[in-house]
């Protein structure tokens, strides 16, 4: 509840960034910790849990001091940001920053009532299947071309950083235009067409490499995108915390399909896994054009009861009804 819908993408995009950050730091970290194999007597597997795991705990321990819930609650900012920020969110999205009361039982079945949140967790579970096979496989699928283990890991670096700086871009031209659905639409066909790649190349890796590339700049631009497009539809934070939740909960379901879908039997070509991959990202495709359709439906709809004619442009002071219209 800090910034406006159009502010929103980079912010949710940088902390999802985090994933692609891991994965390029990971095949870093996992061939340097290789080399600590017998250090102190423990294994190069225990080291990776020690040293990212004491990581992440003093990381998370800052955080709850340092990253504060709501502008009202903040004493680092004086009354006339407190009200500028209010004033900003109020014109935006008929917010105000301010706390409100605790989420009940009421709250959570009214959000789930809603199709479009549904909708939007379907989408994003059929990206999750896609992120986290690359996330699990993608070093297996390298190491088929022939590297040796620590050219493996090396080689899983590239991808995840190329997906980083392309969701930065996409996400800066997301907020930019204030558009969601073409920036999340465009992303799902660049993996579509990795994904192809890789179901018909097998005799020339460095295009199959390069299909890796366009597999992970799709699927991690498009998640971000989707989950900041799905939950700043929903107004207050009550409404956003469980939309979120569920959105990110069900999505994460996926997780124990991409698990199952890169069988050892199926290696060096993988089609079943590749083919689970390419349903599931037409899937998101067609999911995400029905949620812009539903949208886009229900705003004019509202615009022609609120009456005709009448334009009304996301960020601008004006509300349909009791909420501001949607951003496509």
């Amino acid at each position: 509840m800090w910034y406006k819908r159009s502010e929103a993408q980079k912010r949710y995009t940088i902390f999802f960034s985090s994933t692609q950050l891991a994965g390029a730091f990971g095949g870093l970290l996992a061939s340097a910790i290789g080399k600590m194999n017998g250090l102190r007597h423990y294994h190069a597997w225990r080291w990776i849990f020690i040293l990212e795991g004491t990581l992440t705990c003093l990381i998370a321990l800052a955080a709850y001091f340092l990253i504060p819930d709501f502008p009202d609650q903040t004493k680092w900012l004086s009354e006339e940001e407190r009200a500028y920020i209010k004033s900003r969110l109020r014109a935006d999205q008929n917010a105000t920053g301010e706390e409100e009361s605790p989420v009940v039982l009421r709250d959570i079945l009214e959000v789930l009532k809603d199709y479009k949140v549904t909708l939007g967790a379907i989408i994003y579970f059929s990206l999750i299947i896609p992120a986290y096979a690359f996330a699990y496989f993608a070093p297996t699928v390298i190491q088929t071309y022939k590297y040796k283990p620590i050219e493996t890991q090396l080689h899983s670096v590239p991808p995840s950083a190329a997906a980083f700086a392309f969701s930065l871009l996409i996400a800066y031209l997301s907020d930019r235009t204030r558009h969601r659905f073409l920036f999340a639409l465009f992303p799902i066909c660049i993996a579509i067409a990795g994904v192809g790649i890789l179901l018909h190349v097998h005799h020339d890796t460095h295009t199959e490499y390069a299909a890796l590339f366009l597999v992970a700049m799709g699927t991690y631009s498009a998640m971000p995108i989707v989950i900041c497009w799905v939950t700043m539809n929903l107004s207050g934070h009550r409404a956003r915390g469980v939309g979120t939740a569920w959105v990110i909960g069900f999505g994460n379901i996926g997780g124990i399909v991409a698990t199952f879908s890169f069988l050892a039997k199926d290696a060096p070509h993988y089609k079943t896994g590749y083919s689970i991959l390419m349903a599931f990202l037409c899937l998101a495709a067609v999911s995400s054009a029905a949620y812009f359709g539903l949208v886009r439906w229900q705003n004019r709809t509202e615009e022609e009861k609120a009456g005709a004619g009448r334009k009304i442009i996301v960020g601008e002071n004006e509300d349909l009804g009791n909420r501001t219209k949607y951003m496509l």
